[in-house]
């Protein structure tokens, strides 16, 4: 019976918005939409709060609307340059929401292409879930919804080194 119990507790923690968290002392709880991105071996769990004009703390850290904090660093530490800004930007770019949101992510695994292509995809989903019949054909179109599957090949037994390379035959 108690399994039963954490299935249905499961899945009813995978609704749609999901409204939570203690934001301080004062027990004022906000509103945030999660999500998680994936890209090659690397995952990003990302809240995306609505906050307002005011700064509002989350967990050891204040955030205000626009800012993005990731693994609990501003995002211009994590991924710097200017170029990594663009990309980062753009799923608020295309939906016109620059400035409405804060948002903290965890990113774990891989190397920084492959973190900011989670922390995109992660950004997406949580867009689709802050209103889907809106965001959802602009991102499918860009194509920020979908998965990008391309990972690593494994390396095959008895070859060389890398997966697909041969060992070298003798001449004669």
């Amino acid at each position: 019976m108690p399994k039963k119990e954490k299935k249905e507790e499961k899945s009813r923690l995978s609704g749609i918005p999901q409204a939570a968290g203690k934001a301080d002392k004062k027990s004022k709880t906000l509103e945030f939409y999660y999500a998680v991105g994936r890209r090659k071996e690397s995952s990003a769990r990302v809240k995306l709060y609505i906050t307002g004009d005011d700064k509002v703390k989350i967990g050891n850290q204040e955030i205000k609307a626009g800012e993005i904090s990731v693994n609990s660093l501003p995002i211009e530490k994590y991924f710097f340059g200017e170029i990594y800004q663009k990309i980062y930007l753009e799923p608020f770019r295309t939906t016109n929401t620059l400035g409405r949101f804060a948002v903290t992510a965890k990113i774990t695994g891989g190397g920084k292409q492959g973190q900011l292509g989670a922390l995109i995809h992660g950004i997406s989903r949580a867009l689709v879930k802050v209103d889907e019949e809106k965001f959802r054909p602009i991102l499918r179109k860009k194509g920020f919804l979908t998965r990008d599957s391309r990972v690593k090949e494994r390396r095959k037994a008895g070859l060389a080194q890398k997966a697909r390379a041969k060992k070298q035959s003798p001449k004669r």
